[in-house]
């Protein structure tokens, strides 16, 4: 703690009045401000006033706490009164800038932001502070100029540099923000950040070779840089090297805290190689860090499918449901679940409540038909192809299955025409529908009138 500070504290405990200067006074409020205690600063703020009552500069901290407060009249009051002594100072115009800023009034907080740069001998602060009021107005462009002109003051400044990139990036000039970034690394090579994002902006025009490259660097300078290590397996994963990505995010949780998001990545690798047993032991770390993760959850369900371990999957299937059952992929999940368990009405119910969350797919559509024919509810199928067709107008998939319905339903005038509309859609989706109705293909008239419209 600062002599001062110590000393301020000590008088306020004491109520003796000590003498500081104007420097300690404003040492002790920066130090009140930058910490939050807004109370103490308003009464060093008094005290400093009272023993300092011509200082411009605790007069403007003054202002600084009324802005805080939105006392925006007083602070416009006090700051007249101090531009009419000092015209020339800055911060009588930064604090301008910052109560028009509060007021939404952009173009005029740059107006004066630009008045306090020609009084300033920090012009990467004022000029930063220009770069936020064009972000306010989302003009990317000029932005982004500011910020970069920060950047060419100090090399090290990786706030601006960030921001920079943010600006390309909102203005979807991801080429433009890879010459700035390889130009920014000739000067200044070994810089993590730089190639990080670099890396990142490689990734989104999907040049996967060249991001890799990237990354590799930015581990290379900074052997604990997890994000770098991060990305790096993300890479590696859109390459397909799923291997090389599980050792890169093992890096990461050694150098880290673990976390949901990089087990549940490590469980997608160990998927997308088979290894569906290492999978689930991650998916399973996920969910014990972050036990509302529904993508780990989902995986889980996922991965037990694959094993047609159908029983787990259910299990995992219902938590993911408990979490959010509002979300139709889902219930579809679950629907497709219980038909592989036999649970037909189950499996109604859930793409029943896929159609009322809106997911009006066709795919749903379908499986909810196929499960109500193959239970014998042939009226709720018809039913249910009747409400698709309002959907799907011209749907080969459709028209088939009303044959197959019809035909159970003994309406063989409305079957054919159908089975007619169908083949007129896509003749070779027949040999798919075959497998639904395979008793209905085995009829004459079927075998005729399928050979009388096969193209020729």
């Amino acid at each position: 703690m600062p002599m001062a500070l110590s000393r301020f504290e000590s008088m306020l405990k004491t109520n003796k009045v000590y003498f500081f200067d104007s420097s300690e006074f404003e040492e002790i409020i920066h130090y009140y401000i930058d910490n939050g205690r807004h109370a103490l600063a308003k009464k060093a703020v008094k005290l400093s006033l009272e023993q300092h009552p011509y200082s411009a500069m605790l007069k403007l901290l003054k202002v600084e706490l009324y802005i805080f407060e939105d006392k925006i009249v007083d602070a416009k009051r006090l700051l007249h009164e101090i531009e009419a002594l000092e015209p020339t100072n800055e911060e009588v115009h930064i604090q301008k800038a910052a109560i028009l800023s509060k007021e939404d009034k952009h173009e005029e907080a740059i107006h004066s932001l630009k008045i306090a740069l020609k009084h300033t001998n920090d012009l990467a602060d004022v000029t930063s502070l220009i770069a936020m009021e064009y972000l306010f107005l989302d003009n990317f462009d000029k932005a982004r100029v500011n910020f970069a002109k920060c950047v060419e003051v100090d090399y090290e400044d990786y706030s601006s540099l960030y921001n920079v990139i943010y600006c390309f990036d909102m203005d979807s000039k991801h080429s433009e923000a890879i010459v700035y970034l390889n130009d920014y690394l000739n000067k200044n090579p070994y810089c993590e950040v730089a190639w990080h994002q670099l890396g990142r902006q490689y990734m989104v025009v999907e040049n996967y070779e060249e991001a890799l490259k990237s990354f590799d660097y930015a581990v290379l300078i900074d052997e604990n840089f997890v994000g770098g290590y991060i990305e790096k397996a993300k890479t590696l994963e859109f390459l397909e090297r799923w291997e090389e990505a599980i050792e890169n995010y093992t890096v990461a949780l050694e150098l880290d805290d673990p976390t949901a998001f990089v087990y549940l990545r490590i469980g997608d690798c160990f998927r997308k190689n088979e290894t569906f047993h290492k999978a689930a032991e991650f998916y399973k770390k996920a969910v014990n860090e972050d036990p509302l993760l529904d993508k780990a959850w989902l995986a889980l369900s996922h991965v037990f499918v694959e094993l047609k371990d159908y029983d787990k999957a259910l299990y995992y299937c219902k938590k993911l449901l408990s979490i959010d059952e509002f979300n139709p992929e889902y219930w579809r999940k679950f629907g497709e679940i219980n038909l592989n368990l036999s649970n037909y009405e189950e499996s109604v119910d859930a793409f029943k409540r896929c159609l009322s969350l809106d997911d009006k797919a066709l795919e749903v559509w379908m499986a909810l038909v196929d499960v109500q024919y193959f239970i014998g509810d042939y009226n709720l199928a018809l039913e249910s192809l009747i409400r698709a067709k309002n959907y799907y107008k011209e749907s080969a998939e459709i028209e088939y299955r009303l044959f197959g319905v019809f035909m159970e339903l003994g309406k063989k005038e409305e079957s054919f025409l159908h089975l007619k509309n169908g083949m007129a859609i896509d003749f070779k989706f027949l040999n798919i529908i075959k497998e639904l109705y395979p008793a209905c293909f085995k009829l004459k008239e079927v075998i005729a009138l399928v050979a009388s419209c096969r193209p020729r």
